[in-house]
């Protein structure tokens, strides 16, 4: 069996020349002594969250007719939302990070989404994973793009937290990726003494596959010296969390740690709330709750560098306005994206809103999309890592942002 082909077998190697250690620990080919200064980090919500429950329209009657027992009080009454502007409130499972919206780091950008029609999860994440809505035949992810752009040739300078590879970080830039959950850093067979001897011997060539495993080794070395170090120090005896907060830590100490990791990625499932969603309570409250807790472990982990760090949370599509009759919500359209950072122009929620009346609703059951995503990222590109309309293009092919929101200075 040729070299290649066993790689492909035992999982220890991808398509686009990225070594894979285990499950746990996916690094890249090479290396490099330039320290970027400027962070972005994506966190994906998948399952399409109900926007409109995340930052509520409570001063609007039609919001409570269409939703008679998934609606969010007020503010100031029992369960209520957390007021924002007098118009819009934010879910109380996310009191964790009302902090940030009080000192203006935290926005919101509602009425924003894709303008693909579809109502399909998969399709959905596909096209804003990989900036080119209605395109199937992108075979890459933007950030893998943009990895491209602005790669200083460092092994972990994009760090993805999951246990394969998302579509927004495929492509020809090698990325690493750390396991989530408590066993992000339990030992792998390529940690056992004898079986790394026996992988060396067999990749001893100076060929391009074993110069790619030898790297690859060195990369995951790294990058398990860091997250030991800063776990031992940070525990100080006790467990951390279950969860997306525990994930978030670990990914917020990193890049704290080594500045070399400049883009990191993260995906939470279970938005998908068909059935029983709840308000203040139950099943979008629970996880809502650990976004807030986890939002709030990110943010803490990376103070030293969050003047520098800008953080966007996103979701495929948002949810039906009129709640369905088993108290859930459907597949709908418009949603709200969430930008965090240092450089934030927050305290604000940005974009058009378009109101919630019928003849005001997509198709006439969703939230509209006044805000393309690609806006929101745009922006965060151009203002936060500096890049030109000709590399954005690049980033996202044939686009052209339209400037009407200001996100960040």
């Amino acid at each position: 069996m040729k070299r290649r082909n066993f790689l492909l077998q035992a999982g220890l190697f991808s398509s686009s020349l990225i070594t894979t250690i285990g499950s746990n620990a996916w690094v890249a080919r090479s290396a490099t002594q330039d320290i970027p200064q400027k962070r972005l980090i994506v966190i994906f919500l998948r399952g399409a969250v109900d926007g409109l429950s995340v930052v509520v329209p409570y001063s609007e009657s039609a919001y409570y007719q269409a939703r008679p027992q998934i609606s969010l009080p007020g503010p100031g009454k029992a369960g209520g939302v957390l007021d924002l502007d007098g118009h819009f409130g934010l879910h109380p499972a996310l009191a964790p990070i009302l902090p940030l919206w009080q000192k203006k780091t935290l926005a919101f950008v509602h009425a924003s989404g894709s303008q693909d029609q579809t109502r399909s999860h998969f399709d959905a994440q596909q096209y804003m994973e990989n900036g080119t809505p209605g395109n199937k035949g992108t075979h890459d992810g933007w950030m893998n793009r943009l990895l491209g752009i602005i790669s200083q040739k460092s092994p972990i300078q994009a760090v993805n937290v999951g246990e394969s590879t998302p579509w927004i970080l495929s492509g020809n830039a090698p990325i690493a990726s750390l396991a989530p959950g408590r066993n992000i850093n339990r030992p792998l067979p390529i940690d056992r003494p004898q079986v790394a001897t026996a992988f060396d011997k067999l990749y001893s060539n100076n060929d391009s596959l074993g110069q790619t495993y030898h790297e690859g080794r060195m990369a995951r070395q790294v990058l398990m010296k860091d997250l030991d170090s800063e776990t031992k120090m940070a525990n100080n005896g006790a467990p951390l969390a279950d969860g997306f907060p525990q994930d978030a830590q670990n990914l917020g100490r990193l890049m704290v740690r080594d500045p070399k990791i400049q883009l990191g990625f993260m995906a939470i499932g279970g938005w998908d709330t068909h059935v029983n969603q709840g308000n203040s309570q139950g099943q979008l409250a629970r996880n809502l709750g650990k976004l807030g807790d986890g939002l709030a472990a990110l943010t803490k982990a990376i103070e030293p560098i969050y003047q520098d760090t800008a953080i966007v949370v996103m979701s495929e599509f948002g949810r039906t306005f009129k709640q369905n009759n088993d108290g859930g919500t459907d597949h709908g359209h418009g949603n709200v994206m969430w930008v965090l950072g240092g450089k934030v122009h927050g305290g604000k929620v940005h974009g058009d809103w378009p109101g919630l009346s019928n003849n005001q609703l997509y198709q006439g059951r969703d939230l509209a999309i006044t805000t393309d995503f690609r806006e929101v990222i745009s922006d965060v590109l151009q203002h936060h890592l500096k890049i030109d309309n000709t590399k954005l293009n690049q980033v996202l092919p044939n686009y052209h942002p339209s400037q009407k929101i200001d996100l960040l200075t």
